[in-house]
């Protein structure tokens, strides 16, 4: 992944000199500088997924809307294309400087450009599929809102690291189609990181690290087996680390602890970690009601031992049909106490083939249900109810 720094003191762009000159000529204090970047988790089942960055927005105002005065703006000119999928492993695109007077901030927005004709600015390439359009018209006038109080210190140097998640962030719509439902956070750059190698014979292993069975920041190990979880936030430390891939039982270190100044390791190359073989079976259905399906997904958590509960799938509800699927190892899942001696030791833990699965939307109450796929896939059809 190239990695560029797009520095807007020096940029011969006009667009850009001109946001440095609305933030620079308001007679306030010294200006101090914003270094924005972006960097992603992985996708699902996905080969690319493509946006087209224009204009990064700042406001004081964590209410303002796209029409509200108060707003600072760098733009790429050109719109800077960006596969989302390249940005694992702890890699970052670097967006460019923004000069801007020293202060409070409480909200960004990432504004995308238009699809267009031809080649679309922002576009998903399926596993083994062909290039389709993303639809943006969810964000495409407004942007993608991101809630972020920072404070810009005059002559100093202020990080934010926008989190795109393209796996949260990309829906299934219709029998081809793709719709942006965007999932974009700000980490610290500066966090902490947590590393280690799986097997390189096994393929598409995602690693991610948790907090009470939430997802905090993932990644999926490369062709050599070497994963990255990095931009962690070291005051919600400990993590645990869960192990998936297609085919494989899932595996946990539990409560493995990081600083912002020590990561941790959790295998070498000489010894990477491996997944048993284990048979797969689904959960399927469709969630309702109609207006709940743009925001709808369906998680499948599991108890494992001392982790508690982590989250092991989870599944974008179609945003036309409702429709969803999950696919979860009946094998009995593995889990490993942290050691900073390795290589550590796994054993069996918690119940095979039994989860909790969880359908939520935004503005409506969860639904849980508990399946066994010890013998056969399963069918769960939910219809949520309003808050």
């Amino acid at each position: 992944m190239q990695r560029l720094m797009f520095w807007c003191a020096q940029a011969a762009a006009a667009a850009c000199v001109s946001a440095f000159l609305v933030a620079c000529g308001s007679g306030e204090t010294a200006p101090g500088t914003v270094r924005l970047a972006l960097t992603d988790a992985p996708a699902c089942g996905l080969d690319q997924v493509n946006v087209s960055i224009e204009r990064v927005r700042v406001n004081r105002n964590a209410d303002a809307n796209e029409n509200s005065t108060g707003w600072t703006d760098m733009r790429l000119n050109p719109a800077r294309r960006i596969d989302l999928l390249k940005l694992g492993n702890g890699v970052l695109e670097e967006l460019g400087q923004l000069s801007l007077p020293a202060g409070r901030y409480a909200q960004l927005r990432l504004v995308l450009a238009a699809n267009g004709s031809g080649t679309p600015a922002n576009s998903v390439v399926p596993a083994d599929g062909t290039e389709t359009a993303l639809d943006i018209s969810a964000v495409e006038k407004s942007g993608i809102s991101v809630a972020y109080q920072f404070s810009v210190a005059e002559d100093k140097v202020t990080d934010v690291l926008f989190d795109f998640d393209a796996c949260r962030s990309v829906a299934p719509s219709g029998s081809e189609g793709y719709v942006l439902k965007p999932a974009v956070k700000v980490v610290p750059r500066s966090g902490a990181t947590i590393t280690g190698y799986v097997d390189a014979s096994l393929s598409g292993v995602t690693v991610s690290a948790q907090k009470g069975g939430v997802e905090a920041r993932a990644t999926v190990a490369d062709a050599n087996g070497r994963f990255v979880i990095a931009f962690l936030d070291a005051a919600q430390s400990p993590y645990d680390v869960v192990f998936s891939a297609a085919g494989r039982a899932t595996a946990v270190v539990a409560a493995v602890p990081v600083t912002s100044s020590a990561g941790a390791e959790l295998s070498r190359i000489d010894a990477p970690l491996t997944l048993p073989a284990a048979t797969d079976r689904s959960v399927s259905g469709t969630v309702g009601p109609t207006a709940a399906r743009s925001t709808a997904v369906v998680r499948a958590r599991q108890v494992i031992g001392s982790a508690g509960q982590v989250e092991v799938s989870r599944a974008n509800v179609n945003s036309t049909t409702g429709g969803y699927s999950v696919s979860l190892p009946t094998a009995q899942p593995r889990l490993a106490a942290y050691s900073t001696r390795l290589p550590l030791s796994f054993n069996g833990a918690g119940i095979a083939g039994q989860y909790v699965l969880d359908a939520s939307a935004d503005g409506y109450l969860a639904q849980l249900e508990t399946v066994d796929l010890t013998s056969s896939s399963m069918t769960w059809n939910v219809t949520l109810s309003r808050q």
